[in-house]
Parts: C-alpha cells; structure tokens; sequence
C-alpha cells in the first residue's frame, strides 16, 4: 500500500539523480573523443546525441523510487522506450567517437538492470555485453584498443544488481518497520478501548444502582440519600479521572481498590458479599490482572445477574467470582468487558473461565495463573 512508503516520491527522484550524476564522469571518454574529432556535422551529431544520452539516463535513473515497499523500479514499458532512446543515441555517436562509444553500453547494462524487472535486466545486460564482444573482434582495428569493455559491462550490471538488491532489502524492511508500527497503533487503541470500556462500564452500572438507590431513600432516609449522591458524585469524579488517565497511558489498578469498590457496589444493590479482608498473599506480577477480573464479574453482577449473594474467591494464583443470580451474567459469557479480560489473562498466560455453575443457580468467573 502506498502509505507503507514513508518517503515522498520528490526524495526518491532526488536520490535517482544524485546517483546517476555520480557516474557521468566515466562518459569523458567519449567526450574527447568526439573533440578530437574534425569539425564537422557527424561531431556536431555526437556531442548533441551525448548530452542527450546522459540526460536520458538520468531520467530513467532518476525515476528508481520505491513502490509498494518492496520494487525499485517504476513500469517496465517507459524504461524500455528509454533503453531503445539511449541505444539510438549511442549509434549517432559511433561515426565520430569510434570505439570510444562502447562506453556508452556499461549505461546501458547498468540502466536496465535497475530500471527493468530483475529478469529482464539481466537479459539485457548479457546481451549488450555480448554485442559488445562480437563488436570488438570483428570491427577494423578496435581489437587492440578495446579490451575490456564486455567485462566492463558485467562487473557494471553486477555492481548494480548488488546495489538494487540493497535498495530494495532496505525498502522492505522500511515497510515492514511501518507495519508493525501501524500494527502497535492498533494494539494500543484496542487496549484503550478496552480499558474505557471496563472503567466507564463499572463505574456507569455502579452510578446507575446509587442513584437509583437514593432515588428510593428521597422519601424514607433523607440523611441516607444525600450519602449516596455524595458517593455519586465522587464516583463519577474516579471516573473521569480514571479516563483521564487512560488516555494520557498512566493508567493504574489497585487489587485493595478494586476489593473495596466490589464491597461498595454489591452493598449498594443490595447484594450479600463475602469478600476477602486482605490481598497480600498475592503476587504482585497478579495483581493487576486479578483487579480487572474482579472488576468485570461484579460489574456483570450489578448489571445482569440479579442475584442476592456473591462471593470473591482470592489466592495467590486463581480469583473466583461466583453468584446465585437467576441472570444470565454476561448474557452469553462473551461479552466485550470479558473479550478484554479474556486477552489480559491470555497476555499473562492465564485461563479466563466464564459461565454458568452447573451444580446451581448462577455464574462463575475464574481466572487462574500457572503457578
């Protein structure tokens, strides 16, 4: 995809041009050669078709630019159209240059490998290097003054299959550093989602029974009633820090917080607890986990499970939430708050169980860690 790509297409024609120009100097051959040629037309013919050799060349060259994240060239066809351009170019040098213009087959072996599919470019190369050969031991009088040019243009093509190869390793791995870094973008809106889910739904159930609650105590228990708007309002305040808090990534859970809002929340829809007093025999690498599993059951309890009695169940390696309530928990056993606490306890490598108690009326929550 095109935003894998993190540079401007402007920096890749930048670097393609920066790095044609680097090898221009090796045309100063042809160059004198066609100086020292006599004035004329077939030398006024070769020094305009060099220039417009070199610049053709630099265009192509100056095209190389990553697309996709993982190919260095652009559409085959207009590299071709430039390869047969140059070629032309290269011929109208060859009645005033001489041998001199086989230079001009090392930019086009060099051009092809890296502006054509691999295969293709080095079929090219081969072929130029081939003519070049033939060229050299049958044309009069180039034998003794060209050695060297075919090989030229193999180490030239090989240089730059090497060079293409580099270019396109590191392309990919840009990619692939672009993906994971979309890949944890993801992963972290997941995880805030998730927290905000379960914050905002434990803290909007437990709101929702308070004011209900102090709905019913306006007429009976004045005193009692301005308590729980009071508790209310603090809790809305928590709350709304603890989003805060999400979002800025400070995000924290007490085991020993969540314990005592279990308490205040089942209180508060009238459901008999038994909680534990204290949670120090828990791990501290556990107790993060176990706050969030007891923040999701009871949450589900509040909400759905119109129960009368509820239990939280805390060792060093397992919590267990269990109720009588004829509810159905979590509706399925799969709700969103327990797909987040289900890849919390998978990110510890911790069991998640969820579901109704076979042996009675109820629900079950546990969450066990390899000791």
């Amino acid at each position: 995809m095109a935003s894998a790509t993190p540079e401007a297409p402007g920096r890749g024609f930048r670097f393609g041009w920066v790095f044609a120009a680097i090898w221009l100097f090796y045309l100063g051959e042809n160059l004198n050669a066609l100086l020292d040629h006599p004035a004329g037309v077939w030398r006024d013919v070769g020094l305009a078709a060099l220039a417009l050799f070199a610049g053709v060349y630099m265009a192509i060259i100056g095209m190389v630019r990553r697309m996709r994240g993982d190919v260095l060239y652009p559409r085959p066809l207009p590299v071709w159209i430039g390869l047969a351009v140059m070629l032309a170019l290269a011929l109208l040098q060859l009645p005033a240059a001489g041998q001199s213009t086989l230079t001009c087959a090392v930019y086009l072996s060099a051009t092809a490998v890296m502006g054509l599919p691999l295969r293709q470019g080095l079929a090219v190369a081969l072929a130029v290097a081939f003519v070049v050969e033939v060229s050299i031991r049958f044309a009069p009088g180039w034998h003794a003054v060209s050695q060297g040019y075919a090989l030229a243009v193999v180490l030239a093509a090989a240089a730059t299959w090497g060079m293409r190869l580099a270019f396109e390793r590191q392309a990919r791995l840009i990619q692939a550093q672009q993906e994971l870094a979309d890949l944890a973008v993801a992963d972290e809106r997941s995880r805030i989602a998730g927290d905000l889910h379960d914050i905002l739904g434990h803290s909007l159930t437990v709101v929702a029974v308070k004011a209900e609650l102090a709905q019913r105590l306006l007429d009976v228990d004045l005193e009692r009633a301005r308590a729980e708007l009071q508790g209310l309002e603090a809790l809305a305040r928590d709350a709304l820090a603890d989003v805060r808090a999400t979002a800025l990534g400070m995000r924290g859970i007490s085991l020993p917080g969540e314990i005592a809002a279990a308490k205040a929340a089942l209180a508060a829809a009238d459901v008999k607890a038994e909680l534990p007093g204290a949670a120090d025999d828990v791990p501290t690498r556990n107790r993060e986990l176990f706050a969030w599993t007891i923040r999701e059951a009871v949450t589900n309890i509040v909400r759905h499970s119109r129960a009368c009695n509820a239990e939280v169940r805390l060792s060093p390696d397992s919590v267990e939430i269990v109720d009588d309530g004829p509810g159905p928990g979590t509706v399925t056993g799969n709700g969103q708050g327990l797909a987040g606490l289900r890849r919390r306890a998978e990110e510890m490598g911790a069991q998640l169980t969820a579901g109704r108690r076979g042996d009675r009326p109820g629900f079950r929550v546990r969450v066990e860690v390899p000791s």
